[in-house]
């Protein structure tokens, strides 16, 4: 017996989707911020794409320069000759 409960195809089991009015940047702000909600969620990973993971920062550079590094280091050489 078919049930068409069971029938992916049939176009009445498939829900209809609300015209929201959203434009597309907004829909993806809703999306990412939907996923950064779950990503909180123990024990689940959720995922993001490249552009999604772009947007949030992912791949920002803002790691400290060698000189700047340098600087920061507290074993410099006036250190070592008691602070003078």
């Amino acid at each position: 017996m078919n049930n068409p409960a069971d029938d992916e195809t049939n176009p009445e089991m498939i829900p209809a989707i609300p015209d929201t009015g959203l434009n597309d940047r907004e829909m993806q702000r809703q999306v990412i911020a939907l996923k950064l909600f779950d990503a909180q969620t123990p024990g689940f990973q959720a995922e993001f794409d490249p552009d999604e993971a772009e947007l949030l920062g992912a791949f920002r550079e803002d790691a400290l320069s060698e000189t700047d590094a340098l600087d920061s280091s507290v074993d410099q050489p006036e250190s070592a000759e008691g602070g003078h």
